[in-house]
């Protein structure tokens, strides 16, 4: 570069735009999106240990996304070249790519190739870059205001970690309009500058949450406004409403914002939510939407999700179409409202879905044919008998007569659920009442054959089959914990979680993949269950992978994973263990934890304000009791009354950690530790278990388990009336044996969900 070219691009550099001038250099500088590069955060955490993969940055203009990238090229050893995909083609690319693998043969130097406007490039030309993002030739990083699921190729999404940059808050925008006013270098800390707290406040109110808005308002305002005799440039709110004008709406008719709103707009619909569906309406209006398409979305509604129980909403929504055609804009705006609140306020049903359920019956049963009473009888009934034995429905009471229509094979099978909501609810009952007697009128032949179908079976077939269907029911309910825990705690992609009893890991990789950006923290009880963590997380990236410690919830704690490169706040934590996780979650943390109250508020502790935390637990003293489980009424009534005395007396033992709490106990434990809006939510549930005759063996065994005597040891503890001696507990145990072993039995099992939040 020679001494015309270095004073050219000062030039260009002093006559560029505030907003171009005022672009953070440091992530210090940054301001906003600490969901990402707040502390802790895994971008952050990456672009300080200079460990930085493929990334797509992603959101609205004026959040960051181009400032980031550049902070990254202020703070890498790593060669950085930028590239703008309205500008750039094919060449580019090969000529970046060949720079990048002079600088890997030559120095060893890595190179960043950083992509403004990803979504721009054609598939042709991203193509063109995926081998050297796979081979590590280069480090992409890529910019879009376009959802980049959609607009860039998946190979290229696949192998880049996306960062969701979101519009900025007012306080962001204060801080970054204060910074500008401040700078004497860059800025106009130079002028005497007075903006007005009115002004401000309109300009952050119509930016919108666009920084470079709020910049080019405030340039525009200051080179504009002649300073007074004292020279000071007063901005005031007048002045500052001539500088910002009509509110941006960001709503791209084929891109990511329009379906994001539309969406909107039906989901408040379907969720007969009057005002947020009219301010989506509206937005979607003032942003230039073609009402027609409003409309046919709405048509669509009316089928989908208000249905048969309230038929008259599709000819409401159909005439106000058709009524708008005739008007046209402004005037149909009228009708673009009352079909948009019709539909909100409409009883809701999606039992039209039942033709979905009817097709892929179809597909399953490609052979099925009609029954030969319902074929059709004009061409061939008297050759082959169609429609021979058809009862026609008029000739009965109330036009309706029991009678087979379904294939033979789908006998029994139902479709249509109506809801109980409006006009389906008025005929629901009617529905379910001629499918049953359809039903016993198809089984009538059967009946009067006086035969008896053994269903079920016997053997180890059956035994199998049960065995099956009762792991996989165990399967089902642990989902359900998992999910249940989930959407109480709301996890979002960049908050920090901690899980408080990973054991199987059925919360944490949950939790890995719901804050793929942000960072899961799980404590294990012993280094064996880490060692096996860790060899899970071998799979991941090493900046996704969870931080594993070992201890408990009040106990030390020593990390299982040093080697992950954690950074010197990750390592403060871990000393002083307070207010650094968004969200904590758990599942059976305090069952056996005998100071419950000292390990609720070290968990409050852990909380950052605002923080939630969201708990599954177990309550054993709600558990299934075994004497309900056989029929005793063979044994004398003083005996039977004595085994429950005692069985109940075991959870009734007020020193026992196990089973002296209930749900209201430790939501009281957490209330007086710190948190507010405390909910507590007891679900009891009951499921078939096959017992085994080891399992019995289990119960009626005289030797301790573990550090808890087994159920006959209780049984034996005579005293106050209760409890059995050696004779009765052999004839109880026959008892079991005799009704339980290789059964199928009912289990009833209650778990309580606490969330609760820190102020």
């Amino acid at each position: 570069m020679n001494l015309f070219d270095h004073a050219r691009e000062q030039q260009i550099e002093k006559e560029a735009p505030l907003a171009a001038r005022m672009r953070p250099r440091t992530l210090d500088e940054f301001i906003g999106q600490e969901h990402i590069v707040g502390p802790g955060r895994l971008l952050r955490r990456a672009i300080q240990a200079d460990q930085l993969s493929s990334v797509i940055f992603y959101g609205p203009p004026g959040t960051g996304k181009t400032t980031l990238a550049r902070i990254i090229a202020n703070t890498t050893d790593a060669h950085f070249i930028a590239l703008n995909a309205v500008l750039s083609g094919v060449k580019n690319i090969r000529e970046s790519i060949s720079i990048a693998q002079d600088k890997r043969g030559m120095f060893g130097q890595k190179t960043i190739l950083f992509i403004d406007e990803v979504h721009r490039f054609n598939k042709a030309q991203q193509d063109a870059l995926l081998p050297h993002v796979e081979n590590g030739t280069v480090i992409l990083i890529g910019a879009t205001t376009e959802n980049p699921y959609f607009e860039v190729i998946k190979a290229l999404v696949s192998r880049s970690r996306i960062f969701q940059l979101r519009s900025l808050n007012q306080d962001d925008l204060r801080g970054i309009a204060r910074q500008a006013l401040a700078d004497e270098e860059r800025g106009y800390g130079k002028l005497k500058v007075n903006l007005t707290k009115g002004a401000l406040d309109h300009l952050v109110n119509v930016a919108n949450g666009d920084a470079r808005g709020v910049l080019n308002a405030i340039e525009l305002a200051v080179e504009t406004t002649p300073p007074d005799e004292y020279g000071l440039i007063n901005i005031t709110t007048e002045v500052a409403e001539e500088s910002i004008q009509r509110r941006a709406v960001l709503y791209d008719k084929d891109g990511d914002a329009h379906f994001d709103t539309i969406s909107a707009f039906i989901k408040s619909l379907r969720g007969s939510d009057p005002d947020a569906a009219l301010y989506w309406m509206a937005k979607m209006i003032y942003a230039g939407e073609d009402p027609r398409f409003i409309f046919r979305r709405m048509i669509i509604l009316a089928g989908e999700d208000v249905g048969m129980a309230d038929p008259n909403a599709l000819r409401v929504v159909t005439a106000a179409a058709q009524a708008f055609d005739y008007v046209g804009m402004p005037e149909g705006r009228f009708h673009l409202a009352e079909a948009c609140l019709y539909l909100a306020t409409a009883p809701k049903s999606n039992s039209g879905f039942a033709l979905l359920d009817a097709l892929a019956a179809i597909e399953q049963e490609r052979e099925a044919e009609p029954p030969n009473h319902i074929r059709d009888g004009n061409r061939d009934g008297d050759d082959f008998g169609h429609g021979k034995g058809y009862l026609y429905p008029h000739a009965y009471r109330d036009h309706w007569v029991a009678q087979q229509y379904l294939p033979d094979s789908l006998q029994g099978r139902v479709f249509y659920q109506p809801s109980d909501q409006g006009y389906e609810a008025t005929i629901r009952e009617q529905v379910a009442r001629r499918r049953e007697e359809q039903l016993a009128a198809m089984l009538e032949p059967d009946l009067l054959l006086g035969g008896q179908v053994e269903r079920a079976g016997k053997g180890p077939a059956t035994q199998n089959r049960w065995l099956q269907r009762t792991l996989s029911s165990v399967g089902q309910q642990l989902g359900q914990v998992r999910d249940k825990v989930f959407a109480l705690a709301k996890v979002e992609r960049h908050e920090l979680v901690f899980d408080l009893n990973a054991g199987t890991g059925l919360l944490t990789w949950e939790a890995v993949r719901r804050a793929p950006v942000g960072g899961v923290w799980a404590l294990v009880a012993n280094r064996q269950t880490a060692k096996a963590f860790n060899q899970q997380a071998g799979n991941l990236d090493a900046l996704e992978r969870p931080v594993i410690l070992t201890g408990t919830v009040t106990g030390e704690w020593k990390m299982m994973n040093d080697e992950r490169g954690m950074m010197n706040e990750d390592a403060s934590f871990i000393a002083h263990r307070s207010s650094f996780f968004d969200v904590i979650i758990g599942r059976n943390v305090f069952t056996n934890m005998a100071d419950k109250t000292g390990s609720a508020e070290a968990i409050v502790n852990l909380l950052k304000p605002g923080g939630r935390l969201a708990l599954a637990e177990i309550i054993p003293r709600r558990t299934q009791r075994l004497c309900q489980l056989v029929n005793l009424s063979a044994l004398p009534a003083e005996l039977v009354e004595r085994v429950a005395g005692a069985e109940e007396a075991i959870y009734a033992d007020a020193d026992d950690p196990m089973v002296n709490w209930d749900g209201i106990d430790l939501q009281r434990i957490f209330e007086e530790a710190g948190l507010l809006k405390t909910e507590i939510i007891i679900e009891t549930s009951v499921s078939e278990w096959r017992i085994s005759a080891g399992q019995i063996e289990r119960w009626f065994g005289q030797e301790s388990q573990g550090n808890r005597p087994t159920f006959a040891q209780h049984l034996l503890k005579k005293g106050d009336g209760i409890g059995v001696d050696l004779s009765e507990l052999e004839t109880l145990k026959t008892v079991f044996q005799r009704q339980l072993a290789e059964k199928a039995a009912p289990w009833q099992s209650s778990i309580a969900y606490l969330v609760a939040y820190k102020s």
